[in-house]
Formats: C-alpha cells, sequence, structure tokens
C-alpha cells in the first residue's frame, strides 16, 4: 500500500472491490447462491469462470461503487456500510461489498484528456 505523499500528481489509488452475496432470505428466482460474486478492478467488472450475477442484483450495487472504491473521510458512511439489498422485495437478497487491495492508476490510462500540471 502507499501513502498519497509517494503517488506523482498524475496518479491515484482506487480499492479492487468484491461484492458477494452475503444471504438471501426469500425466493431468489435468478438462482442467485450465497457466496456468489463479482469483482470490479479499476472501471473494470470481472466474474469467477462459468458464473453469472443477476442484473437486478447488480444494478443496484452500481451507485455504490465508484465511491466505495476511494478512500473518504472516516466519519462518512461509505466508509462503515458495506450491504446492498437486491431491489425484489421478495427475494431478500443481501450483498456485501469488500475492499481488496489498492491499485494505481494513472490517469492517462484512464482519460482521454491528457494530464496537465
Amino acid at each position: 500500500m502507499t501513502t498519497e505523499n509517494e503517488l506523482r500528481d498524475d496518479q491515484f489509488e482506487l480499492y479492487d472491490l468484491t461484492i458477494v452475496v452475503e444471504s438471501i432470505g426469500g425466493n431468489c428466482t435468478c438462482s442467485m447462491k450465497v457466496g456468489d460474486k463479482f469483482h470490479l478492478k479499476g472501471g473494470k467488472l470481472s466474474m469467477p469462470d462459468k458464473s453469472d450475477f443477476c442484473l437486478y442484483a447488480l444494478q443496484s450495487t452500481l451507485p455504490l461503487l465508484p465511491t466505495k472504491q476511494r478512500k473518504n473521510h472516516p466519519a462518512d458512511w461509505m466508509e462503515t456500510d458495506a450491504r446492498v439489498v437486491c431491489p425484489d422485495p421478495e427475494c431478500k437478497l443481501i450483498m456485501r461489498i469488500d475492499r481488496n487491495n489498492l491499485r494505481i492508476l494513472n490517469h492517462d490510462d484512464v482519460s482521454p484528456i491528457k494530464w496537465k500540471k
């Protein structure tokens, strides 16, 4: 892990995330199981081989992921809250967003607009 003092002006850090199904308290019609997961590394989603993930459960996590990738103020709720619910009220599926290692990204690798000091 690095500190901000060690980063160049054109670099920043993002956490890699794993979003995992923690519990299912109802009837999931998308055949999700506890332990199903997907990963977010930088701006790319991936899933373990030969797995899938419910689109509706996925869409409920998407608005939160860019903020969960970043270091926030310790009192910010995004630092303490990590659970997301599937929007199907009968499914009662709960997912947990886990932070993994920090990844260093270079501005020019992720933006078509060149970095200017």
